[in-house]
């Protein structure tokens, strides 16, 4: 399940730049100073440089990865790098929080595994977007696989608008979020199937159908949309414990909940 960015209104040019990496596509939108200049250029590629320096460390599908040579004890935490002690403290963190809803150690047939990649994705946009940020009156936009983090500069210039699908029908929006700054992040099984389990019972959750967060940052917004997809029919009443600006619950019904302790990032539907 995605979010998407929509279309801009008309008050200022929008650079796109786009690149497949990670297993998904991360996406830029710029306006402002240095939408179209070298230094937007070169901010760009040191976004994708990070990320596929993070691809490399914590990718579960590499071998040689950092992440797996950790998981099967060739490394210990202290000789990786800084980096991933960070990470492993977020899904610790997030599994307190959530009450074993989220974690980084995910059940197999064998016992358990290390596998961090729900707090990597939007913990490495988060970071790589430090590159976009300090970009003098420049605004952004930057997706990675859809999970979103905005910023604009320039008060004058109107909010990104973003669009979060409709899980039952990925055709159609079922809401539109404006965001000046801040991120949007959805869990769901729309695009990947059942890809979701419950770390407590190793089942697939029910009756939710996705789960959209908007909060200041896309690592915890990414982290609380998947803890709360798994908590089912439990995910709105978990959210609203969470330190969040709002968020949507689509049942799998096609019923909806809306959270929202800052009305100006209520979805609008």
């Amino acid at each position: 399940m995605n979010s998407t960015a929509v279309t801009e209104r008309a008050d200022g040019r929008i650079q796109r730049r786009v690149e497949h990496l990670m297993g998904m596509p991360i996406s830029l939108a710029l306006r402002g100073r240095h939408a179209a200049s070298a230094a937007g250029d070169n901010a760009w590629r040191a976004v994708i440089d990070q990320l596929r320096h993070v691809d490399e460390t914590f990718s579960t599908y590499r071998r040689d990865s950092i992440i797996n040579r950790l998981d099967r004890g060739e490394l210990t935490i202290a000789e990786c790098p800084a980096e991933v002690g960070e990470v492993i403290e977020l899904g610790r963190q997030a599994e307190r929080v959530s009450n074993g809803a989220f974690s980084i150690m995910l059940p197999t047939r064998a016992g358990r595994r290390l596998d961090p990649t729900g707090v990597v994705k939007g913990w490495a946009a988060q970071r790589a977007s430090e590159f976009l940020a300090a970009l003098d009156d420049t605004d952004f936009c930057l997706s990675a696989g859809g999970d979103i983090v905005c910023h604009t500069a320039d008060p004058s210039r109107s909010a990104w608008r973003i669009g979060i699908e409709h899980p039952l029908n990925s055709k159609t929006l079922i809401a539109v979020v404006p965001i000046r700054s801040g991120a949007v992040a959805t869990s769901g099984t729309a695009h990947r199937g059942a890809h979701l389990i419950d770390p407590r019972t190793g089942r697939t959750p029910s009756g939710v159908a996705s789960v959209t967060v908007i909060a200041s940052s896309l690592t915890w917004a990414d982290i609380d949309a998947t803890a709360a997809y798994v908590q089912g029919r439990d995910a709105a009443r978990w959210l609203q414990g969470r330190p969040i600006r709002s968020a949507l619950v689509v049942w799998a019904d096609g019923r909806t909940t809306r959270l929202a302790t800052n009305p100006d990032q209520r979805p609008n539907t």
